[in-house]
C-alpha cells in the first residue's frame, strides 16, 4: 500500500478565475515519471470552483472521464448534445473515444467542489457515449467495463466498517472524513494506493465518504 498525502497533490487551475485543482498524478508543468498512472486511472483531481467559475469547452479523446460533485452543483455541456446539471450522489461519465468537447462550470451561487477522475479505456476510439446515475446507493458499484474498473461508493458512519474489493489493484480516495486503511489513517484528500488485495477493511473514525476503485492490472 501506498499513500499520497492530500498535501502532497500538485497544485493547479486558476485561482484568479476561481478555479483550484489539486493533481493526484503527473500533470502538465508536474511532470513525475514515476506517477503517470495507477492500473487504469490516469488522473484523480479535486476541483473547487468559486460560483460563477467554470472550464470553457475543451477536447478530450481516448479517455473514461468520471466526475463525483461533493458540494453544489455541476453544469456540464458537450458537443455530443448533453446538458445536464450533476448533484451530489449523482455519478457522471462521459467517454471521449476518439473525441468530444466539454464544458463545466458553476452556474449556482455557493461554491462547487467536484473529484474528476480519468481512465484509459481498453480499446481505443469509437463513439463519445454519456452517462449519469442520479442518487446512486452505496450497494450499487458502478462498473465502467471500458476499463476494466469498478467504482465502489462508501458513505460510513463512525465505527463502521466496510469491504475493501479483493482486487489486483485498488485506489481509495477518502472525500470527507477520516478513515483507517491498512494500519494508515486517512483525512480528506488522501489518497492508497493498494495492490493485490484479499480480505481487508476499512474502518471509518468519523462519519466518512470513501470512493474505491477496483481496477485489474494491466
Amino acid at each position: 500500500m501506498t499513500i499520497q498525502r492530500a498535501g502532497a497533490r500538485y497544485p493547479g487551475g486558476d485561482p484568479d478565475a476561481g478555479i483550484e485543482t489539486r493533481h493526484a498524478f503527473s500533470f502538465g508543468p508536474h511532470y513525475d515519471p514515476d506517477n503517470i498512472r495507477f492500473g487504469a486511472i490516469l488522473a484523480c483531481n479535486e476541483e473547487r470552483l468559486a460560483p460563477g467559475a467554470g472550464f470553457a469547452e475543451h477536447p478530450h479523446s481516448h479517455t473514461e472521464i468520471v466526475t463525483w460533485v461533493v458540494e453544489g452543483e455541476l453544469t456540464h455541456h458537450d458537443s455530443a448534445g448533453h446538458t445536464t446539471v450533476v448533484r451530489a450522489g449523482d455519478v457522471q461519465r462521459l467517454s471521449s473515444a476518439a473525441g468530444v468537447r466539454h464544458e463545466e462550470r458553476n452556474d449556482a451561487d455557493v461554491p462547487l467542489v467536484f473529484v474528476q477522475m480519468w481512465l484509459a479505456p481498453r480499446e481505443p476510439g469509437g463513439d463519445p457515449s454519456y452517462e449519469i446515475v442520479r442518487g446512486i446507493a452505496d450497494s450499487t458499484p458502478y462498473a465502467l467495463p471500458q476499463a476494466a474498473a469498478m467504482l465502489h461508493v462508501r458513505r460510513l458512519a463512525a465505527g463502521e466498517r466496510t469491504a475493501v474489493p479483493d482486487a489486483d489493484l485498488v485506489y481509495a480516495h477518502v472525500v470527507r472524513g477520516e478513515v483507517h486503511l491498512g494500519g494508515e489513517d486517512l483525512t480528506p484528500g488522501d489518497a492508497a494506493r493498494l495492490t493485490g488485495t484479499r480480505d481487508l477493511a476499512l474502518l471509518a473514525t468519523s462519519d466518512a465518504e470513501v470512493l474505491l476503485w477496483e481496477l485489474r492490472a494491466r
